[in-house]
């Protein structure tokens, strides 16, 4: 074939809409919502050139081989973790079902894996300061073993702290377990690891890549935020290890985010969730410590760990049935607002039964796509009653469910597609008045701080930014 002759671009052409076919029939066979399918379907039809790439690294959401291997990863993992005498939770279990809140959340007990646990003591960490005071404290006073998982590691003065910190428990025969995401820690130089390895710190990194045609795959993307502490005291939320998460940079700064610190039983869950994740990526287990014993008395919690290789769609259901769960109130605070229709409806509903609905979001986007699709989302949502706040101090990370007076919600899981259908995610269900409480002072402080977006809002933005608004929106399903 003469490469030189226009003919060789018509050939070129019809291969790439040919391709792009064949790549939106694999969308609408394979991506899990109506809107995403089309979403990524339409493009690959008429403008291949643009999407087939991005298709080839964001598209594949439900890439069966690896829901397979994890899938059979985790059964591995609960036959080699069955020898150790593991979950020694029938007597707190059979004590959470004597909760009246939490029988009002019906589901819960079948979509997530892990009993609902009496007699554990939480503590709110509000900021980074606080929270990381308080793990780098506990990960001081180590005796046995450290796990420590986070999406986000920076080689930055937070990281460099907490790598200082590992190297010295490591040197006095702590045993350290270490999972980073490989996407979220993409810019943690090899040096950093090494350092860690070459001072006795086990440190691996979650990818979910399996074979060549899988070689660009970025999707199922670890976004856990786990450390445990000889087994005894375990710290999940939203923060990452930086130093923007410490408010110090600029322009996003100060940054608003929440942890939680747990001694309890359901440590040992916080435990089963890691060593699933380690052993998908080592296929051996960390160590798995239960304490001598455990509190007399304190909070049921429930740790509710989500990700793309569950049965059922377990984060988007889980706030569909928190919502729905609601009698009187429903605070939500996230740094997204892409909610599927199934959220979405079930916001609506609880306005339509009278129940105080409100959500807080940022007022200054980290991603301006993800941040515009948002904007869209909230001016429908206050159009149906729910009330929008915008945090206005600096940009507001926390994940954060309040339901009525006893049920709250804290981890890692935000209100958009990526965690209900292609991240893993880690929520801490407690069901305890005075906890909740503490929570609703907690977010009352942040409203204080906030701007509620009025009705008028929508209708006086730019038709140049709703246009900009809609077409985000229209991307929304896949961001």
């Amino acid at each position: 074939m003469d490469f030189h002759i226009p003919s060789f671009v018509g050939y070129l052409i019809g291969f790439t809409h040919l391709v792009g076919l064949i790549a939106a029939i694999h969308a609408l066979l394979t991506v899990r919502t109506a809107q995403g399918a089309i979403a990524w379907a339409m493009p690959l039809i008429f403008i291949p050139y643009v999407t087939l790439i991005p298709y080839l690294v964001f598209g594949r959401s439900t890439f069966d081989g690896y829901i397979m291997a994890r899938r059979q990863a985790n059964r591995e993992m609960r036959t080699a973790i069955g020898t150790l005498n593991w979950r020694p939770w029938i007597e707190e279990a059979v004590t959470a079902r004597r909760s009246d809140a939490y029988a009002s959340l019906r589901a819960m007990p079948r979509l997530g894996r892990m009993p609902c646990l009496a007699n554990n003591e939480v503590a709110l960490l509000i900021n980074g300061e606080a929270t990381f005071a308080a793990i780098f404290e506990a990960i001081r006073g180590a005796k046995q073993a450290v796990l420590i998982q986070f999406f986000i590691i920076h080689d930055d003065d937070l990281g460099r702290r907490l790598q200082s910190l590992l190297l010295e428990k490591a040197a006095e025969g702590v045993a350290i377990y270490v999972l980073y995401d490989r996407v979220g820690s993409h810019a943690l130089p090899a040096s950093y690891s090494e350092t860690l390895r070459n001072g006795g710190v086990q440190i691996k990194a979650f990818a979910t890549r399996s074979g060549w045609l899988n070689r660009f795959q970025i999707n199922f993307r670890n976004h856990r935020k786990i450390v445990v502490v000889d087994g005894i005291q375990g710290f999940v939320g939203g923060h990452n290890v930086g130093d923007e998460y410490l408010g110090k940079q600029p322009p996003l700064a100060p940054w608003r985010d929440t942890h939680v610190s747990i001694i309890g039983p359901v440590v040992a869950c916080l435990q089963e969730s890691f060593a699933e994740d380690w052993f998908w990526a080592t296929r051996e287990l960390p160590p798995l410590i239960l304490p001598e014993s455990y509190p007399e008395d304190g909070v049921l919690c429930q740790l509710l760990a989500s990700g793309p290789a569950d049965a059922q769609e377990t984060c988007s259901l889980f706030f569909v049935e928190a919502i729905h769960a609601a009698q009187e109130r429903v605070w939500i605070t996230s740094p997204y607002f892409i909610p599927d229709e199934a959220v979405f409806a079930a916001l609506r509903l609880a306005v339509l039964r009278g129940v105080d609905v409100r959500i807080l979001l940022p007022s200054r986007p980290d991603h301006y796509v993800v941040y515009a699709a948002s904007s869209l989302f909230a001016f429908e949502a206050v159009r149906a009653g729910v009330r929008i706040f915008r945090y206005e101090p600096g940009f507001l990370h926390q994940k954060v469910v309040l339901v009525d007076s006893e049920i709250s919600a804290i981890g890692s899981a935000n209100m958009d597609n990526r965690s209900f259908r292609l991240n893993f995610e880690l929520m801490l269900l407690t069901v305890d008045r005075d906890f909740a409480s503490q929570v609703e002072s907690m977010l009352n402080d942040d409203f204080a701080l906030a701007r509620e977006i009025a009705l008028e809002e929508g209708k006086e933005t730019h038709r140049l930014q709703k246009l900009g608004m809609r077409v985000a929106r229209l991307v929304s399903p896949i961001l």
